[in-house]
């Protein structure tokens, strides 16, 4: 019996070559496009989860409140959070990690520079599975000067020699011993370090206490909870140490909140300041997800549409079969036997495009994808579901419809298309142009978004500007010899301006302070700021726009004591006004200093974050990035002029720069992956839509062959008969759009909230959609109507 079902269900895919083809090819694009969704979301959602105890290791993520306004959302908090938290009795490990910045290491001839650098607490290889391949991890940062090394350090340095045990020069300056070597680490974790320096190494510089002060922040900690113990239950215990703790800043306005964010879903939680490297925006992650359910519905819906629409075709094989004696049962069986085989030939062919397209995907979504898909088994229980559940879905109704017709109708010739069959035809149209064009409104929304970004003013000049990373390596006068770098660089004819800064456009400032008041005003008053640190030049150097006063200038001595705020910082001060912020006194960490300048607001990062209050600093002989900006010829010959001059006053360092404004648009690229990645199955989505619209157009013709010949005999003209076929789906699409309007309106409402700078919601976010789908639709419909429009009448009439 079987295989007399299977018999008839090849037959009936040879018979009707173009429907198969449309059905077997759309259901392989959408399963195609939904498994490598399905991939990209379960790479995105398995960050952190290879770790041995990821249920029970959480963040300690600090919100920081001033004068109860929030005012810094922080990874890295209290220094005194890890003793803090560690007493509490479902505590059972804590790990402390602090920024150890860039430093330049050496080996005997072999140096490089390592960015990648955490002070890490003793606990770190107990509560992390990260193997070591060389060295104890019970023991491996626990002594202080001692770290332990990526596996491409050491082989850097050492050339595959054992490096445990050796010593590595850190700047030129201080000896460390390497008492470990680690195994490349995954990609998929929110940690990115490539050399970990024992946190007791800390005290050398600061002293014990450092661990008891809750007004320092740049700690992050991780905390190990014992099984079974509960998150908010310590989250809520931990709050009662913290107001405690608190209390004695409540003068000033201080305080903070601090939760327990689990290891896994830090990855898809927003950026906070101090995060290793940039997350990924979680609400992107399951919207694709929603694409790919999308896509692969609509790719069944066509399979429904033409399935039942085709049924009047086979109706007289069911009254045949029926009247031989065949159950309803054993006809349901038919159908469904044939949805299975043309699903699994369709889950075939999805194998085959995603073998040809992972490559070209991967480059696009910005992951190392790969075929290790096929060795998961997550992914074939996937892709059984996804058969099985296809199977029911595209072929239960079909097989319910064709199983049900009467014999005695079907023979006498009775039978037609039913009204109740042709509504849920258009019902499931409707559905998939709607998904169409909502999802085409929301691609249209990201890349306007992404485009309104990076054209958008920045309140500052960042072209043609190259920055040079700080040297590292110990030099006896570092003022002396940066004096005399930029007085060189600047006598070369392309070199316009040289400035050195503790921070540059495109990055967080760090430097974050608070208590800053009015001399003379209450402590309640004081509030947050971000600092930056730069020499007499910076401000001119970035050409920001002076709103008052004056910016800092070498013929000003007193400078040192001297203030310019931005229009945001100088408001937050008190002064709505920016001239009336000037020649005022502000106490800042001990010390008196004089406001001299307000200027604009600006972007010091991507327009998804708002203004920030900020405050500059003259500091003369600042230690920081070397800003320096050139004219737009040779521009080749002027970076080795300045390699030249940064060897003869910094012999011992690398010569490690990039251009700003490339490093600025860096900020953008997880958008503009994520828009084309949107794009892409968005055009799938309507490219499958549109086969089965195909399909089903090319049946509703067939049906109508006698119509269009008798309408050509009466006289209609073939623009006539275009209109007649395609009205009635024009209708659909107009259906369709009214009903995606408001689900998108909403949808891209939500998505644009992360973004302090957006672009307006306009109409044409929505008409430009809806004529595109209209056109592609009207496109696939006169492709086929006009060959039957044109068809002689008199084979029209003698069809049967």
């Amino acid at each position: 019996m079987f295989k007399n079902y299977l018999l008839v269900a090849f037959r009936n895919l040879k018979k009707n070559k173009a429907f198969s083809f449309i059905n077997i090819f759309g259901l392989a694009i959408g399963m195609a496009a939904c498994l490598l969704i399905i991939q990209y979301v379960t790479y995105e959602l398995s960050f952190d989860s290879f770790h041995a105890n990821k249920a029970r290791i959480f963040r300690v993520d600090q919100d920081r409140y001033n004068n109860g306004k929030l005012s810094t959302q922080w990874t890295a908090g209290a220094f005194a959070v890890g003793n803090g938290i560690k007493v509490l009795p479902e505590v059972q490990d804590i790990v402390k990690m602090v920024g150890a910045g860039d430093v330049l290491a050496s080996y005997k001839d072999q140096k490089m520079v390592i960015h990648n650098t955490y002070f890490a607490s003793d606990a770190f290889f107990n509560v992390f599975s990260f193997p070591l391949l060389s060295g104890d991890p019970k023991t491996a940062l626990k002594d202080p000067n001692t770290v332990v090394i990526s596996q491409e350090i050491a082989d850097k340095l050492f050339h595959g020699t054992d490096a445990v045990g050796k010593s590595i020069l850190i700047n030129n300056d201080s000896p460390v011993k390497v008492t470990g070597v680690m195994k490349q680490w995954p990609e998929n974790t929110h940690m990115k370090c490539d050399y970990l320096v024992a946190y007791s190494t800390i005290y050398k510089y600061t002293g014990n206490d450092l661990d008891t002060r809750w007004r320092n922040d740049g700690c992050i900690t991780y905390v190990m909870l014992k099984p079974g113990a509960d998150a908010k239950a310590v989250e809520e215990k931990f709050a009662v140490i913290t107001n405690k703790a608190y209390e004695q800043f409540k003068a000033d306005g201080d305080g903070a909140v601090y939760r327990l964010t689990p290891v896994q879903a830090i990855h898809l939680t927003p950026d906070r300041m101090g995060e290793m490297q940039a997350n990924t925006d979680g609400k992107s992650v399951y919207l694709l997800l929603g694409i790919a359910i999308f896509v692969i519905i609509i790719a069944w819906i066509n399979y429904i549409n033409l399935a039942t629409a085709r049924g009047v075709n086979r109706a007289k094989e069911v009254g045949v079969r029926k009247t031989l004696g065949s159950e309803k049962k054993q006809l349901i069986t038919q159908f469904m036997l044939e949805a299975g085989l043309l699903n699994l030939m369709a889950l075939i062919l999805a194998f085959i495009l995603i073998a040809c397209f992972l490559p070209v995907f991967s480059s696009i979504s910005g992951l190392h994808l790969s075929f290790t898909l096929f060795v998961n088994s997550i992914f074939w229980l996937t892709v059984a579901g996804m058969l099985l559940v296809g199977t029911v879905f595209s072929g239960f109704y079909p097989a319910i419809v064709l199983s049900s017709y009467r014999p005695v109708d079907v023979l006498k010739g009775k039978l037609s298309a039913t009204q109740g069959g042709s509504i849920l035809r258009k019902g499931l149209v409707v559905f998939q142009f709607a998904a169409s064009i909502f999802l085409l409104i929301g691609s249209l929304t990201v890349f306007k978004q992404v485009q309104f970004m990076q054209k958008q003013d920045l309140g500052l000049r960042i072209d043609q500007t190259i920055v040079i990373r700080p040297p590292l390596a110990k030099i006896d006068s570092f003022y002396r010899n940066i004096k005399a770098f930029k007085r060189e660089s600047l006598q070369l004819p392309e070199v316009k301006s040289v400035t050195a800064s503790t921070s540059i456009p495109g990055e967080p400032i760090f430097w974050n302070a608070g208590g800053i008041k009015l001399v003379g005003d209450d402590d309640k008053t004081a509030k947050q700021y971000r600092i930056i640190g730069g020499d007499y030049d910076f401000l001119k150097a970035y050409d920001l726009k002076l709103l008052a006063g004056r910016v800092f200038g070498e013929s000003y001595r007193t400078d040192t004591g001297s203030l310019v705020f931005t229009k945001k910082g100088a408001e937050q001060l008190g002064f709505n006004q920016p001239a009336d912020a000037l020649g005022k006194r502000v106490f800042f960490w001990g010390k008196n200093y004089t406001v001299v300048g307000v200027v604009d607001n600006y972007h010091q990062q991507s327009l998804h974050d708002a203004y920030d209050a900020i405050i500059f600093r003259c500091i003369p002989d600042v230690r920081g990035d070397v800003s320096v900006k050139v004219s737009s010829t040779n521009i080749q010959r002027t970076i080795q002029s300045l390699q030249a001059e940064w060897k003869t006053y910094f012999p011992g360092d690398q010569f490690d720069y990039f251009f700003l404004d490339q490093h600025f648009n860096e900020q953008y690229k997880a958008d503009q992956r994520f828009g084309q990645v949107f794009g892409i199955f968005t055009l799938i989505a309507i490219l499958v839509a549109c086969l089965g619209l195909f399909g089903l157009v090319s049946y509703t013709i067939v049906q109508r062959t006698k119509e269009i010949g008798i309408r050509k005999v009466m006289g209609a003209s073939v623009n006539n008969i275009l209109q007649l076929l395609y009205k009635d789906f024009a209708w659909l699409i107009v259906i369709a759009f009214a009903v995606s309007i408001p689900l998108a309106w909403y949808a891209i409402e939500k998505w644009l909230e992360s973004y302090a700078f957006r672009i307006n919601i306009g109409v044409f976010l929505f008409i430009i959609p809806f004529l595109v789908v209209s056109i592609i639709a009207f496109v696939t419909v006169s492709f086929i109507s006009i060959k039957a429009a044109l068809t002689n009448p008199v084979k029209s009439l003698k069809t049967e």
